[in-house]
């Protein structure tokens, strides 16, 4: 257990919220501990009683008390020069805030019990010179390969995390599916609830008497007779696995979904239809310094295999962005 410290705010921590300062600072410190310590005034910004939603200046002092957690050191982790090399091959964009990765399929955003491989723990192979590494502003499924943005500073990710919270990040996927919805284009508002007692990770189901609101846009590009079909989804709200299920609502299973689609999902004699045809395409949100941050992924080689053999033309999606955002009716 530490002594009380008096702790002045860097620049690269200028703008965030105090509890996100203790998130990034002290990932340990559960946010109730900190809630109670603030109200009892264990802890304080400039001498003053605080509150957890303070935005940070620079050179502000914070107060913190002696603590059962340790602070976390953002010192560089030792990584083979092979996952080195893999990081940096991901980077589809770099400026002095944001970095954005193409994800593969197959590799998790961040660690759990069985996952000791995953992007998180490999981020600081993309400092690029700076003292920190990036830092993780929201989340891809393990098997959903695209659009990863990170925040090359602490402000930055808090202002790209706000955009994600606030709707202001617009985001687009393609998705192979089984069979061909009854409509060319639609909203699908199905309410999402978690399933108890599953094993093998979250499940999800849908829910409209006590689900948490969730809704998406979708639009077939193109589709093979009945019995494939290509489609691009704009999600508005970011349940776990929305589109997966979403897609399901449709009766459309994602190709190599077999957790929402059973058999349907590798039924079509596909080489790889035993990988998750789901693909973060893009992504357009407010830059945190200035202006507009829109980025597209290409898709990974066994989705352009499935293309090639279904007859699909990626160039068949013109302006998704524009065409999803004059539809969207929140």
């Amino acid at each position: 257990m530490s002594a009380v410290q008096l702790v002045k705010v860097a620049q690269k921590d200028s703008d965030i919220r105090l509890d996100r300062w203790f998130a990034r600072h002290y990932p340990d410190l559960k946010n109730g501990q900190l809630q109670r310590l603030i109200r009892g005034k264990n802890i304080r910004v400039n001498g003053a009683k605080t509150t957890a939603d303070y935005r940070l200046k620079t050179d502000d002092e914070i107060r913190i008390p002696p603590l059962s957690v340790n602070e976390k050191k953002d010192l560089p982790r030792d990584l083979s020069k092979a996952d080195i090399e893999f990081m940096q091959s991901l980077v589809i964009y770099k400026d002095e805030s944001v970095i954005v990765l193409n994800k593969p399929s197959g590799i998790a955003v961040q660690g759990g019990s069985k996952t000791e491989r995953h992007i998180d723990g490999m981020l600081d192979a993309l400092r690029f010179g700076l003292d920190e590494k990036p830092h993780l502003v929201h989340r891809l499924d393990k098997d959903t390969s695209g659009v990863l943005v990170l925040g090359r500073t602490a402000n930055a990710a808090a202002k790209l995390a706000e955009a994600f919270k606030t709707r202001k990040a617009q985001k687009i996927y393609w998705a192979v599916v089984v069979g061909k919805p009854k409509l060319l284009s639609g909203k699908i508002d199905a309410p999402l609830s978690k399933l108890s007692n599953v094993k093998g990770g979250e499940q999800m189901k849908v829910d409209y008497d006590n689900g948490q609101r969730a809704q998406s846009l979708y639009r077939v590009l193109d589709s093979l007779s009945r019995k494939a079909s290509w489609l691009e989804l704009a999600p508005l709200t970011g349940r776990t696995h929305q589109l997966r299920v979403h897609c399901m609502v449709l009766n459309t299973p994602i190709v190599g979904d077999v957790k929402y689609g059973d058999e349907r999902a590798v039924s079509l004699g596909l080489k790889s239809e035993r990988k998750m045809h789901l693909h973060a395409r893009g992504i357009r949100m407010p830059h945190p310094i200035k202006g507009e941050l829109c980025v597209l992924a290409d898709m990974p080689i066994h989705m352009k295999e499935t293309f090639e053999f279904l007859g699909f033309n990626e160039t068949q999606s013109v302006n998704p962005f524009d065409y999803f955002k004059k539809d969207e009716r929140a």
